[in-house]
């Protein structure tokens, strides 16, 4: 049997007691904190509260080498992800590997951004489009620093249908933890070149450290934004598209946002 399990947003507390159960009934636990990362917590203070050892697994182990999945043939194995279980295609992918090995497979789910942002924001969940991550630049064989213009692009055409649209933001062992203030430079560095007007009009609400006893949560136009202190990460961006006049009212209040919005909703 092998049981995916969502630890939720922030910390170990995090993890529902249905997980909590899996957990202890599992004879191996491995986690994978490249997708996500409960910033709140360390792999010691999981094995703290959940009484097992919480072996860690790289990218490679997980999409190129998983050969432990042989083991939840014989075994309860449990695999142990931040925020939902499923909403990596990775993930996804992991679990149809163990289906053609004729492994059982189990979820137990767990708290997810692409909720969290709703409720924090006030921005209603069935009017958000595409969502889109931003990566870190990379410097090509000629020495340029790149910048892909495919977020922006996600951008623009969730802005033509009124829908908001939900910035992941690059997570690199090496590079670090993008922040929302880089991931608006990125997005009016790549208007700038084009010449066009998406970005310095738009209104975007900058969150961080989702799921804490202290989040926050800040509204703004991008240019004004890009320059707030959003402090300690994980971030997470979001560009609004057309707003109800209770999303509007909603980032004014809950997220400090602009009044002149309230103007602009419909």
């Amino acid at each position: 049997m092998l049981t995916f399990i969502g630890l939720g947003l922030f910390d170990e507390h995090d993890i529902s007691l249905k997980g909590l159960e899996a957990v202890r009934a599992a004879d191996l636990v491995y986690a994978e904190f490249y997708t996500s990362y409960l910033m709140g917590t360390t792999p010691e203070k999981m094995e703290e509260l959940y009484g097992k050892e919480v072996r860690l697994l790289s990218r490679e182990d997980v999409e190129q080498q998983p050969d432990w999945l042989e083991e939840a043939k014989t075994k309860n194995v449990v695999f142990l992800t931040g925020g939902d279980t499923m909403v990596s295609t990775t993930h996804v992918d992991l679990r149809l590997r163990a289906k053609k090995l004729g492994i059982e497979t189990r979820l137990v789910h767990g708290a997810s951004i692409t909720s969290a942002v709703s409720g924090l924001t006030g921005l209603q969940n069935y009017r958000f489009g595409k969502s889109v991550s931003i990566p870190h630049p990379y410097e090509s064989k000629r020495g340029v620093l790149v910048i892909t213009e495919t977020p922006y692009d996600t951008l623009k055409q969730n802005s033509e249908l009124g829908l908001h649209t939900l910035v992941f933001l690059d997570i690199d062992k090496d590079k670090g933890y993008m922040t929302v203030n880089r991931a608006l430079e990125l997005l009016l560095e790549v208007e700038k070149r084009r010449g066009e007007g998406l970005m310095t009009r738009a209104v975007a609400v900058g969150i961080a450290r989702a799921g804490s006893k202290q989040p926050v949560v800040k509204a703004d136009y991008a240019e004004e934004l890009k320059n707030f202190d959003f402090g300690k990460p994980l971030h997470i961006l979001v560009i609004p598209g057309k707003l109800h006049f209770l999303e509007a009212e909603a980032l004014v209040e809950l997220a400090g946002g602009p009044g002149a919005i309230l103007e602009e909703a419909e």
